[in-house]
């Protein structure tokens, strides 16, 4: 606390050496000037001083005297009020200083856009990597866990002192998990309670999975107040560094919770915002310490807060040309997509385990669904690549895939939430669970970014995955193409044959003597119809991984 009685001690000192006058005034008895020095004192030292006190404690401001320029203009013009001859003079050029600097501080985000364009450029690659076929997204809908969690809420004690906070995605010990803290319903409860009890941390991949509560007590909370308040905590700690967005909990290996804030610094006159790096804060003790990213401990993922990369999303598509353009002529500018989970990003993991924020671009012309790229910016570092796309195709953004999911189940009105764009075997493809009006989840849709009449959806992602590669096998996609598999060739005996119809053609999965599945469609190979158990077949496939391997080309023996 001393800090923040200090930093109010020097603006009152300074106040008050602004607005007396020193002079001495000829029209004022030494009577009425005295009495006028005392009244500017008890001014300051009991109106000014409280409400500045007032203002950086509950606020949790940063505590630079850059951010006293209102306060000097005003001060200023006080002080010229109060004074004659030359002290009114300086002091009026002092206002005039201030009204200057506040201009610079007022428009400064018109002058340093190219300075945050150059701070937020990115890396350009044409698509991401093909999506491992055996692993399975995380893609678990965080309105449906939150859902979930809610209703596992009688887990934790004295349930009616708390409420569920923020939902967020984290790797722990090798499982993508939701988390939760457990908070404060109100003030009353914290003055009673003073700790929580725990978190709850739930699948991310498993949406059967159930929640489970973990005891771990937190003193340092956003739900707590005063100087338990976590913001509150870490700016007593940090009374000048620059935070950008919400505190985040994140859990060790062990299981044990802290909270996170990224810090940076502006771009320029307290404008625009560029990150360096973290603050830890054990959630029990309150220790707290900073990390450069470049530091940044393992366990943490998500250091750099998903606002901070919005902000720089934003930075990246529409100052490419500088802020004018951005406004009026909107040369090559892209918006970055609103529909992510987390401050309009989305995150995501990668294959070895590492988190991104993903956003695609759209075009500032209204009423088109046309994407013109997508980012992803990793979590620890802040480092982004955007994905231009396959240049000979057109992709459809995530706001036409959701819109096509709304069509699609337009009589049970469902809607999609979260769409993540991924390249399954080699077709850019969304992926978006499915829900229903009570926040449910249905099913997970798949579509062809680029060729949105090609779209399948399943109980599980790994299904509607088998069900969009038998989608793509018609011919109209890209699963002989670019897929990361590799090809092989295999001659067996068919032991057990299974037929099913999909649409205007027929899906045949088989069982060789090697004891593994593969699957072709009638569209590809129309003789497959005729496959029965003892045929000498020869198959070229690709090796995914996965338990039903897709076939490209199939010739049954004595069928040619």
């Amino acid at each position: 606390m001393g800090n923040i009685f200090l930093f109010t001690l020097i603006i009152g000192l300074a106040s008050a050496l602004i607005l007396l006058p020193f002079y001495k005034n000829d029209q004022l008895s030494p009577k009425e000037s005295k009495q006028l020095k005392t009244g500017v004192i008890i001014a300051v030292v009991v109106i000014l001083m409280p409400a500045v006190f007032a203002f950086y404690y509950f606020s949790n401001f940063d505590r630079n005297f850059s951010t006293l320029w209102p306060l000097v203009i005003l001060l200023a013009l006080g002080g010229a009020v109060l004074s004659k001859g030359t002290e009114r003079k300086i002091k009026g050029l002092l206002f005039l200083v201030s009204l200057i600097a506040s201009g610079y501080f007022l428009t400064a985000f018109m002058f340093n856009a190219g300075e945050k364009y150059e701070m937020a450029k990115m890396d350009q690659k044409v698509e991401i990597k093909t999506f491992d076929e055996t692993e399975t997204p995380a893609s678990v809908p965080p309105q449906f866990a939150r859902n979930k969690m809610k209703k596992a809420f009688g887990q934790v004690p004295n349930t009616s002192y708390y409420e569920l906070g923020n939902l967020q995605i984290q790797k722990v010990n090798g499982e993508y998990v939701y988390i939760a803290p457990v908070e404060f319903s109100g003030f009353f409860k914290w003055w009673k309670g003073e700790q929580t009890p725990g978190y709850f941390s739930l699948s991310a991949t498993d949406s059967s999975a159930n929640p489970k509560f973990i005891k771990s007590e937190m003193v340092y909370t956003p739900s707590s107040f005063f100087n338990k308040n976590i913001e509150r905590h870490i700016r007593m700690k940090y009374p000048q560094k620059i935070f950008y967005g919400d505190v985040q909990l994140e859990i060790d290996e062990k299981g044990k919770p802290f909270y996170i804030r990224s810090y940076g610094k502006f771009i320029s006159a307290r404008n625009g915002f560029d990150v360096k790096g973290i603050v830890v804060v054990d959630s029990k003790n309150g220790k707290t310490k900073d990390y450069p990213l470049a530091s940044v401990p393992d366990f943490i993922d998500g250091a750099v807060s998903p606002e901070v990369v919005s902000l720089q999303n934003s930075y990246f598509g529409n100052f490419i040309h500088g802020y004018w353009n951005s406004k009026f002529g909107k040369s090559d500018v892209k918006l970055p997509s609103d529909e992510g989970t987390e401050a309009n990003v989305s995150p995501i993991f990668d294959e070895k385990g590492v988190m991104y924020y993903f956003t695609d671009f759209t075009s500032p012309k209204e009423g088109v669904d046309s994407m013109l790229g997508y980012s992803l910016t990793n979590s620890r570092t802040g480092k982004a690549t955007y994905y231009t796309g396959n240049p000979d195709q057109s992709y459809m953004d995530s706001q036409g895939a959701l819109q096509i999911i709304e069509k699609k189940f337009i009589e049970k009105k469902w809607h999609g939430q979260m769409p993540i764009l991924y390249n399954f075997y080699g077709e850019a493809s969304w992926l978006t669970p499915v829900m229903d009006s009570n926040g449910f989840l249905q099913n997970y849709f798949i579509v062809s970014a680029a060729n949105p009449e090609i779209s399948v959806y399943g109980v599980t992602p790994n299904d509607a995955l088998k069900q969009y590669k038998t989608a793509l096998q018609r011919g109209k996609g890209t699963v002989d193409g670019s897929s990361k598999a590799e090809e092989k060739q295999i001659t067996g005996t068919v032991l057990r044959v299974y037929k099913e119809k999909s649409g205007d053609f027929t899906i045949v999965s088989f069982l060789l003597d090697n004891h593994k599945n593969y699957l072709i469609s009638s569209e590809k190979v129309p003789l497959a119809i005729y496959l029965k158990e003892g045929d000498q077949v020869t198959v070229r496939y690709l090796e995914t991984g996965e338990e039903f391997l897709p076939a490209k080309d199939l010739e049954i023996e004595g069928l040619k």
